[in-house]
């Protein structure tokens, strides 16, 4: 299955891409890096730069049609970015309206929100997000990683870098189950 890791060109946090990356590749998945600009992402561990990824396809040019799944890594920076461009938002937004998966750590549900997609759902995130969630409809829960089926596709989301093997061993399980 394709899967799509959709970044701003800055922001993201390292280890939430190249974990579940890695998962995905590992488990026999393709993933792909898409953002909003053409050339490379600037990753981060935490506020200080880390290494850079080659972008596979631009948001603008790509549809989430051609996609089994979207997996949207976290870092401060990287979802208030994506929430701001319209051809991001739209992307995300696309993957809930074809009823396919979408997994979300950390920060990145900020984009969610902005999607206007959480309404009804229960999912967890970065703590500092539970008011955004709340206030977008959603019911915020503090747990390492939440599944939610509640809607015509399922929504994996989770808090934090600690919680990656639990996130990856989810978001694997519900994208094989859409696969099968």
């Amino acid at each position: 299955m394709r899967i799509a890791f959709l970044t701003a060109p800055e922001g993201v946090e390292q280890i939430e891409l190249t974990d579940p990356w890695q998962a995905a590749k590992d488990a026999g998945h393709e993933p792909v890096l898409v953002s909003t600009q053409s050339g490379e992402v600037q990753a981060f561990n935490h506020l200080d730069k880390a290494d850079t990824f080659p972008v596979d396809e631009v948001v603008g040019e790509a549809s989430a049609g051609s996609f089994g799944a979207l997996v949207l890594p976290g870092g401060v920076a990287n979802p208030d970015f994506l929430r701001m461009d319209d051809k991001a938002v739209s992307f995300v937004r696309d993957f809930f309206e074809q009823g396919r998966p979408v997994a979300a750590i950390c920060h990145a549900p900020w984009t969610l929100v902005e999607a206007d997609v959480v309404r009804g759902r229960t999912l967890t995130s970065w703590p500092s997000l539970r008011t955004d969630i709340r206030n977008a409809g959603g019911t915020w829960v503090d747990e390492q990683v939440k599944i939610d089926d509640n809607g015509g596709n399922k929504l994996i989301t989770s808090r934090k870098p600690d919680d990656l093997k639990a996130f990856c061993e989810a978001f694997l399980h519900v994208f094989s189950e859409g696969a099968g």
